[in-house]
């Protein structure tokens, strides 16, 4: 008599792709490696940059996180967090969600792991955990390698605030993790966005494209003053919340709307595209 467990057990829903076969197969695309390359090397972009500028100035004279960048480690990293979240990570999280079902109909691979057979509903939540998985490590990876070459370039202290007064770096530390937690959650509405379209194309780079598009013309809608509160319904709107992070007391009001409407979002669109490609005519 044969166990679930037991290899001549035959076939079993669970052992197939597993997670594991599925993160190699992730990890070993170029566009992983040139992602996370673009992502760690920034950084110190940013840092010869700043050496090279001399000390910088906040624009038209406004107080903003450019002015206190290279005033410590803590405030680097909060500054290449605000300078990228609206587009880099952006299209970094895109790029993962949106590649991963679209390549594989793109090299006519998909028909063949559904013959193997993996269930759609399985093929779909492995390749959206693993998917979600890269996108969590590129929106993390990116401020904790600017909290290293900040420390190197400008060394470790207090947060001092755009308006003036300090955080200490203890604190700082706390506010920080707020603040990526935040920026990875309000990337999930991207990170949907990208998976719906990849499983309705066979073109990873109209996936992709579409996602950032999205975040493109959700930033325009938003600069649209005469569209009042309906502003606050769209995708971006709350991009950029986590700055109440960095008052002298952590205002949450923003945050909380803008993680509500980043999960509605997320929710909708991914249950359409688990129920598109139930549905959909694999024939690539």
């Amino acid at each position: 008599m044969t166990t679930a467990s037991d290899p001549s057990a035959g076939y079993a829903v669970r052992r197939t792709l597993p997670l594991r076969v599925e993160f190699v197969r992730q990890l070993r695309r170029r566009r992983t490696s040139v992602a996370f390359a673009i992502l760690l090397v920034l950084p110190w972009v940013l840092v010869v940059a700043f050496q090279i500028g001399g000390d910088p100035d906040g624009p038209d004279g406004f107080p903003s996180l450019v002015d206190v960048a290279t005033s410590s480690a803590l405030n680097f990293a909060l500054f290449t967090l605000f300078v990228s979240v609206g587009f880099l990570l952006v299209v970094a999280v895109a790029l993962f969600c949106g590649d991963t079902v679209a390549s594989e109909a793109g090299w006519s691979s998909l028909r063949y792991l559904l013959a193997a057979p993996v269930p759609r509903a399985r093929l779909l939540r492995q390749k959206l955990v693993v998917a979600l998985g890269f996108a969590t490590t590129a929106v993390v990876s990116l401020p904790l390698m600017a909290l290293l070459a900040g420390t190197v370039a400008f060394g470790w202290g207090d947060v001092e605030l755009p308006t003036g007064g300090t955080v200490s770096a203890s604190t700082a530390l706390g506010r920080i993790g707020i603040v990526v937690g935040y920026a990875l959650v309000s990337q999930f509405v991207v990170a949907a966005l990208a998976f719906l379209l990849s499983v309705t194309t066979d073109s990873p780079l109209g996936a992709v494209g579409g996602a950032v598009g999205l975040v493109i013309v959700s930033n325009i809608l938003d600069a649209v003053t005469a569209l009042g509160s309906w502003r606050e319904f769209l995708p971006s709107h709350w991009m950029y919340a986590w700055m109440d992070a960095l008052q002298p007391t952590v205002q949450w009001n923003g945050m909380i709307k803008g993680t509500a409407i980043s999960l509605a979002y997320s929710v909708i669109l991914l249950a359409l595209a688990f129920r598109r490609f139930r549905a959909k005519d694999i024939v690539s």
